[in-house]
């Protein structure tokens, strides 16, 4: 059997195997591989085979990660996504607060309101009016003015 053709096995476990993970990163090992099997097919030696799997592999996986695709620390939370949760970013009207709590009915149920705490923002009074929804936490709405 020839180089190129344990380079392209080895692209093709990589892919069945990222194909049951659901990660895009041995999908760019993968690629890396190929590029193992176009250097194996011009018959260039074992360790320069090597190296330009790994090279292109690494140099993908850190594209991958770089891309939109790969930032994992931008996710947000279901909370405060309002792609997730409609309720976020509409107003309700609160018409009294009670010890920094309120009771209003929203979309035909009664909610518990609380005001979003900020570390910039000190201690603020509750005043009755409109406020926007920020967070849904289980039946309690938080909100900020």
């Amino acid at each position: 059997m020839a180089d190129w053709s344990f380079w392209l096995i080895a692209a093709g476990v990589a892919v069945t195997i990222e194909l049951f993970v659901g990660t895009f990163y041995l999908l760019m090992i993968a690629v890396g591989l190929l590029f193992g099997a176009l250097a194996a097919a011009m018959n260039l030696a074992l360790p320069v085979q090597t190296l330009v799997a790994a090279l292109v592999g690494v140099a993908a996986t850190l594209a991958l990660r770089r891309s939109r695709f790969g930032r994992m620390g931008t996710r947000v939370d279901a909370e405060r996504d309002p792609n997730v949760n409609l309720d976020i970013g509409q107003t309700i009207t609160v018409p009294a607060w009670q010890d920094g709590v309120a009771r209003v009915m929203y979309r035909g149920a009664l909610w518990d309101v609380e005001l979003e705490r900020t570390a910039s923002v000190g201690p603020t009074t509750a005043a009755p009016g409109q406020y926007v929804i920020r967070e849904v936490r289980g039946s309690r709405l938080i909100v900020a003015a």
